[in-house]
């Protein structure tokens, strides 16, 4: 989403390395570039103007660090000021003493709220809670059966009282039924409407009155852009918010929505959804964000990615194949699943550091098929070829790229490739998946 504002910011970085100290006129044409990228972005101008107005206060007024190039004294400027843009809150869900919590979803329609629900359904249980959904949607067509569904995905439960088309009713049966079975979490997935709307709004009171929700979450879509942010604001005068989930963040859009919401409407970010699959959910962290939108990655979500996904056992066993010389084409391939099981590749890759333009650098994007390729390849051997690729000789070979629909010369180059990457991790002693993943917890200590 911020790949646009990423690479404009960085070219105005790029462009002050030559210079050997910061002087006004200096100042003046790097801010011109950042304000037109933030503009170019869709940020809100009254956002924009004032974001400049500090830069150019901290850049002329302060003096050059020691040490520090103009580049990186600008970088530094535009990171503390853009971190401050999205206030001190941290994202997720701030403690509550009320049980069951109950989390109130507001928004329009279309913005995401249902598949909002089975996401927050997900990452409350991997949280330990036993979260109940309910809809108080009964206007549009199948809503109730949606979020029904989603919650199965989920492996949430949900509470659908047959014949009850009251929105308040259900949502305060709700309640009853969470404390009679145990449930600590209630969220409820409101009605929306293509536009604000009078009846809408008393509608909601209502169940806000009856359920007293702990959390008021606004679900804004940010390819919506600036009319995301005007509805947000709408919103909260009507029926308050306590704070905003963007979803769609994987998008094309600008990214101001991100970056004018907490200014504008005055409430955090407290989620952010990068994806279609119930696990693309996540606490939003304004320094992890920001410093993707600088190009300096984000190794700590990838962190945590990683640790959803790679079990510590089966990691400590595969360090063990590495040192003994034992790793197979079978163990390459359960490896490229887990990868395959964080996200996008394009987006794990933008989390690397120096890695945040990967559209830049690949102008048709990161070809994920060439990673389902591979898996057909290794899915067209035997089992005994899987532990032994030399005795894969060329007739195998033309048997495996038909039983795959590849050629000879995509098995030959995968099986070159492993052959390279054998030796690689022979001489690294086992330094790669199952060391990273002891290493992970004291990598996130040093970083935090």
């Amino acid at each position: 989403m911020f790949e646009s504002l990423s690479t404009r910011l960085q070219d105005v970085f790029r462009s002050l390395r030559n210079e050997t100290r910061l002087t006004e006129q200096v100042v003046e044409v790097a801010l011109r570039e950042i304000r037109l990228a933030f503009l170019e972005a869709d940020v809100n101008f009254k956002v924009v103007k004032a974001f400049v107005d500090r830069v150019r206060d901290k850049a002329v007024d302060q003096a050059v660090l020691g040490g520090l190039s103009p580049a990186q004294q600008v970088i530094r400027i535009v990171r503390d000021e853009m971190l401050a843009l999205f206030g001190d809150a941290a994202g997720g869900l701030p403690p509550a003493a009320q049980s069951p919590r109950v989390i109130m979803l507001l928004g329009l329609q279309g913005s995401g709220k249902t598949t909002t629900s089975g996401k927050l359904a997900r990452y409350l249980s991997r949280q330990g809670r036993h979260p109940l959904l309910v809809s108080t949607d009964v206007r549009r067509p199948a809503a109730i059966q949606q979020l029904s569904l989603v919650g199965k995905q989920a492996g949430a439960a949900v509470f659908d009282p047959a014949g009850d088309l009251d929105p308040v009713s259900r949502a305060r049966g709700a309640m009853v039924d969470a404390k009679q079975r145990g449930f600590d979490v209630v969220i409820v997935d409101t009605a929306g409407r293509l536009h604000i709307d009078d009846d809408l709004m008393v509608e909601l009171q209502a169940i806000a009155d009856a359920v007293q929700p702990t959390d008021r979450l606004y679900v804004a879509d940010a390819m919506t852009g600036q009319d995301a942010i005007k509805s947000a604001g709408e919103f909260h005068r009507r029926v308050g918010a306590t704070g905003v989930v963007l979803t769609k963040m994987d998008g094309d859009a600008r990214g101001g929505a991100a970056l004018s919401v907490v200014s504008v409407v005055g409430v955090p970010i407290a989620f952010v959804g990068s994806g279609e699959r119930l696990e693309d959910l996540e606490p939003f962290h304004a320094d992890r964000v920001v410093s993707r939108v600088l190009g300096m990655g984000d190794v700590l979500t990838l962190i945590e990615k990683a640790e959803q996904v790679f079990d510590q056992t089966q990691a400590a066993a595969l360090e063990q194949k590495i040192r003994k010389d034992d790793f197979t084409l079978e163990d390459f391939r359960e490896q490229l699943r887990a990868i395959r099981k964080m996200g996008p590749l394009e987006s794990i890759l933008g989390m690397l550091p120096g890695m945040g333009n990967i559209k830049q650098m690949a102008p048709d994007g990161v070809d994920e098929r060439q990673l389902l390729r591979v898996e057909a390849i290794i899915g067209s051997m035997t089992p005994a070829e899987r532990r032994r690729h030399d005795s894969i000789n060329g007739s195998r070979r033309k048997r495996i790229a038909r039983g795959s629909g590849t050629s000879v010369e995509d098995v030959n180059r995968l099986l070159k490739q492993f052959v390279q990457m054998k030796k690689m991790l022979k001489v690294m002693g086992g330094g790669t998946t199952g060391k990273m993943y002891k290493r992970m917890g004291q990598l996130r200590s040093l970083m935090r």
